[in-house]
């Protein structure tokens, strides 16, 4: 199962983890970096610094959908 980590980068430059995401959509043709990074924007709540939000995608095993 595809699981997205969310980062947050502060003023000082330093990382921190928001929290992780497992994909659960169906059809692939959804999938665009923007509608993952949603879910990132919301829990910050400040569309100011959006561009200090990113994601890592990770491959988790045994984990079912």
């Amino acid at each position: 199962m595809v699981v997205y980590k969310f980062y947050w980068r502060d003023k000082t430059g330093k990382e921190h983890l928001i929290g992780g995401l497992p994909e659960r959509r169906e059809k692939p043709e959804r999938i665009t970096n923007n509608s993952i990074l949603d879910w990132g924007w919301n829990i910050v709540g400040d569309h100011s610094d959006a561009k200090n939000i990113y994601f890592v995608q990770v491959e988790m095993d045994g984990l079912k959908k």
